[in-house]
């Protein structure tokens, strides 16, 4: 028998949300929502963005900005770091090879 999702309920603006999510993920989800409603609540109370739908997208936005971002330096610190271990790597070998000659 399959496990139903845990319904959660979540505050965004002073609306709550009932969402259902997977066994384990309760706090995550718990956390994206409040992360959410926090940058919604710093577009809405910047009076720059009028409407829910358009903060929502506005906050969306940013969030994927910020998102795309941190993959793009964590891609570059991977290709860094496997650059140094093959460089290390290769120390290694020719060190062990020197050794053992």
């Amino acid at each position: 028998m399959k496990n139903e999702p845990e319904l959660v309920t979540v505050r965004i603006l002073d609306k709550e949300y009932r969402i259902g999510c997977g066994e384990g993920e309760r706090e995550a989800l718990i956390a994206s929502a409040y992360h959410l409603d926090a940058r919604m609540r710093e577009i809405y109370n910047s009076g720059k963005v009028v409407g829910m739908d358009r903060i929502a997208v506005m906050a969306a936005l940013n969030i994927a900005h910020e998102f795309l971002q941190l993959r793009n330096e964590k891609e570059t610190l991977t290709r860094k770091v496997n650059g140094e271990l093959g460089r290390l790597h290769t120390k290694i070998e020719a060190a062990v090879d020197k050794a053992m000659s």
